[in-house]
């Protein structure tokens, strides 16, 4: 008689991820029964606390839900306010705000590259065991992650949680002299950025593939940062196809439920899985990288961005978020070599009574904030839609997906650590940013 054996397995915290999570798997003999990524961190009720408040404050709220990506925050709720009152802020404090911008990303995807991801690449515990065998790779990301970080001071006040950002642009700008020293940086910067690409594609990847329908700001003729329209590329079925959600029917689109095993609310595009972030990116925007992170992509193995490449293995993100720090890179000279100071640093955003609507792309994915505000500029309410609570679904059957063909071949045999190692990294692909859920792992794993 085949006695088949069902066991749980239990991750009760995932390390190398920016928050707390936990991760319930149910193995019924050799099949992957149940996945349920719990979300557990407590709501943070930002969209409360902003209610009541007056239309300049939620640059500097929002900025405070992450410490890696506080300008993704910003720069959202700033469009949405902006929006809200009718003003649009273009030229040179739109350049400044795109820089700012660059600098998050170039920190942001680095700290992921080096400290979080590598390690599962390469056999190590974590950045530390990593090193002191290889002291010269993680000076190499530490160096990024600095150039990173001193844009964000300059343009921010500080690196975490900047607080140089207002609705309408800063309330300083630099000059151009301030800035000759962040370019050098930058060309510094690039070699290491280069390199990074080189050294992360040469990984041994394990075989996997998705059909998530794919979700990015698309803006025609550059790649989408600050700027864009939703897009959403529908992988499923036959052929791809690419169709724009404008903002004012993101929500009618964009349906977002509570989970009983999840704090975090969970999302689906037209009632589809999905997945936003950098992957989603480079499908639907890579024919505008700069010319220099689109050979950078080619040599890595990731296709010719120019006719389309689409990158569908999770565990290659690494390679095309080391791409787009080389885009940022490049992106943040273009705007330092032909910047003008500004006559003011921000142009004026009477309140009006209204909604609007703002949309960026966080290192991990698209970020959407709405706000409703009175006549005097007062917040009635306000909707912020993270990436990590979009991806939840896409992660759950990624990890599913994975583990069952690791499960084909090995079946029973497979140990519970082996099995919690292949999930932190099957997660540690999405780099999940679990506090930005704000309403992320412990596994656990249960055979029956």
């Amino acid at each position: 008689m085949n006695h088949r054996r069902s066991r749980v397995l239990r991750l009760e915290a995932l390390a190398r991820v920016e928050g707390e999570a936990a991760l319930h798997l149910r193995l019924d003999g050799d099949t992957v029964a149940e996945t349920r990524l719990r979300i557990y961190e407590p709501p943070r009720f930002f969209e409360a606390f902003l209610s009541g408040r007056g239309h300049s404050e939620p640059p500097d709220i929002t900025a405070r839900i992450c410490g890696i990506c506080p300008v993704a925050y910003q720069m959202s709720a700033c469009r949405a306010i902006e929006d809200a009152c009718g003003v649009t802020v273009d030229g040179p404090l739109a350049d400044l705000r795109r820089l700012l911008y660059c600098g998050e990303w170039i920190e942001s995807h680095t700290l992921h590259v080096y400290l979080l991801h590598a390690p599962d690449f390469l056999g190590r515990a974590d950045a530390v065991e990593l090193a002191r065998e290889e002291r010269a790779v993680v000076e190499r990301g530490l160096r990024l992650k600095q150039t990173g970080n001193a844009l964000l001071e300059q343009l921010g006040g500080r690196p975490i949680h900047p607080v140089n950002v207002r609705i309408g642009g800063f309330y300083r700008t630099p000059t151009a002299e301030e800035l000759r020293p962040l370019a050098e940086r930058l060309r510094q910067a690039r070699d290491d950025a280069l390199e990074t690409v080189r050294w992360v594609a040469a990984f041994d990847f394990p075989d996997a593939a998705f059909d998530h329908d794919l979700f990015a700001l698309r803006d025609p003729g550059r790649y989408a940062i600050d700027t864009g329209t939703p897009a959403v590329m529908a992988l499923a079925g036959p052929g791809v196809a690419l169709r724009e959600v404008p903002l004012p029917g993101f929500e009618v689109h964009v349906r977002e439920e509570q989970v009983p095993h999840s704090t975090a609310l969970t999302a689906t595009l037209d009632g589809r899985r999905y997945l936003t972030g950098p992957l989603a990116r480079f499908a639907i925007n890579g024919r505008w990288l700069h010319p220099v992170a689109a050979e950078a992509a080619r040599d890595a193995g990731l296709g010719d961005p120019e006719t389309g490449a689409l990158c569908d293995n999770p565990f290659r993100s690494i390679v095309v978020r080391a791409v787009e720090v080389v885009h940022a890179v490049e992106e943040a000279l273009r705007i330092i070599d032909a910047y003008e100071r500004p006559p003011r640093p921000a142009v004026d955003v009477p309140p009006r009574p209204g909604a609007g609507a703002g949309a960026t792309e966080a290192p991990r994915g698209l970020l959407y904030h709405r706000y409703t505000l009175t006549e005097d500029g007062t917040i009635t309410e306000a909707r912020i839609v993270p990436p990590t609570a979009q991806n939840q679904t896409a992660i759950e059957e990624d990890v599913r997906r994975t583990l069952q063909a690791h499960m084909d071949s090995a079946g029973d045999a497979a140990d519970d650590e082996e099995l919690t190692h292949l999930c932190e990294r099957v997660i540690r692909n999405h780099d999940p940013c679990i506090s930005c859920a704000a309403h992320f792992l412990d596994v656990t794993v249960e055979r029956t």
